[in-house]
């Protein structure tokens, strides 16, 4: 086995420990190697998840509304200053209107940013929902219509482009207000902007017959089966199934564009580099791209760069890192609802320091 393939499949096997099933994807310089580990679920039919094992994928979700919102920019369709208001003026119920602090609104770089000074979750949504097993999908009551009409009952905790606070809600009104610009799905849109130019056939917020057959069931920390998540109106924030397959190529558009962020020859690589032109700073070594997350370590630690994005529902885990720099990158999907960041950040690191 290489060294590529004996670093993932040493990472797959540590999860497997804490997890009931988990894949691994790791990618060097143009080298894919995908690992998987555990079982899908209890019983004869739960067998070793694979390369093309779906999971839902969480938060990661919101990478792909980003770049959607990046190719509808160069397209023309939207600008990334462009008010919230603007595209969702002739679906917003009598009365209401988008919130905002001061008198600037939100625009549609400040949803993608985590700027836009909107709180986590909508209106009458508590985090503690979210943390219930009990409750099959907190999101499922999230239509259009009850979307839009919490909107009047939303206060915005900040002037928009000031600070970073992350928001569920504001990348779902992304995605909610990209779709209806567009006059399609959300679903519809990821797969005309994003999947079908990469040619990511499992990457899906609704899956088929055929890719449910290889969904593999999400389950607690305790390993208890739980029910999917949907998201409904919120689904730019994180509906999207995927498998380690699919984005070990979404990533590899992503290493294609280098560490500057040019197109690098990818299908998707002018609204990749556009993502990386914009840039939030967090903190002295963290920032927000549109989208992706951006950390460098201090010197005296390697000073590794990290893009990274990491996701969460009732019943899974993913974590997805790249370092264009050292043109490594790491996937993690998990059917279990623990935490799968800390091998994630270890592999890349292993990565950047013995392969990079």
């Amino acid at each position: 086995m290489n060294d590529l393939g004996s670093l993932v499949q040493q990472t797959a096997d540590r999860l497997a420990v804490r997890q009931v099933g988990a894949v691994v994807a790791g990618l060097a310089r143009g080298t894919v190697e995908i690992r998987g580990a555990g079982r899908t679920g209890p019983g004869p039919a739960g067998g070793c998840p694979g390369p093309d094992t779906l999971f839902e994928i969480g938060s990661v979700t919101k990478v792909f509304t980003s770049l959607a919102l990046a190719r509808m920019t160069l397209a023309g369709t939207v600008a990334l200053d462009e008010p919230l208001a603007d595209l969702l003026a002739d679906a917003l119920p009598a009365g209401v209107a988008v919130p905002a602090k001061g008198p600037a609104p939100i625009a549609l770089r400040h949803l993608a940013t985590h700027t836009s000074g909107l709180p986590r979750l909508p209106s009458g949504m508590l985090l503690s929902s979210l943390l219930n097993p009990n409750k099959p999908d907190p999101y499922a009551h999230c239509t259009t219509e009850w979307l839009l009409g919490s909107l009047g009952r939303t206060t915005a905790r900040a002037v928009p482009g000031r600070s970073f606070r992350y928001s569920n809600l504001g990348a779902g009104l992304l995605g909610l207000a990209l779709a209806h610009r567009a006059g399609v799905s959300y679903g519809e849109l990821v797969r005309r902007e994003v999947c079908e130019p990469l040619g990511l056939a499992d990457t899906v917020p609704a899956p088929d017959a055929e890719r449910t057959a290889r969904l593999a069931p999400g389950h607690t920390a305790g390993g208890r089966p739980v029910p999917g998540w949907d998201l409904a109106a919120l689904a730019g924030a994180g509906a999207l199934r995927s498998t380690a397959a699919d984005l070990a190529v979404f990533l590899q558009a992503q290493l294609a564009a280098g560490p500057e962020g040019t197109d690098g020859g990818s299908p998707l690589g002018p609204a990749i580099a556009l993502t990386r032109e914009v840039r939030h700073q967090v903190n002295p070594f963290a920032w927000m791209h549109l989208g992706w997350m951006g950390h460098r370590l201090h010197a005296r630690q390697g000073g590794h760069l990290k893009l990274w994005h990491n996701g969460g529902t009732g019943g899974y885990r993913s974590f997805t890192a790249f370092d264009p720099e050292k043109q490594v990158g790491v996937v993690v999907l998990a059917n279990t609802r623990r935490s799968v960041d800390g091998p994630g950040v270890q592999l890349l690191r292993g990565l950047q320091t013995t392969l990079g």
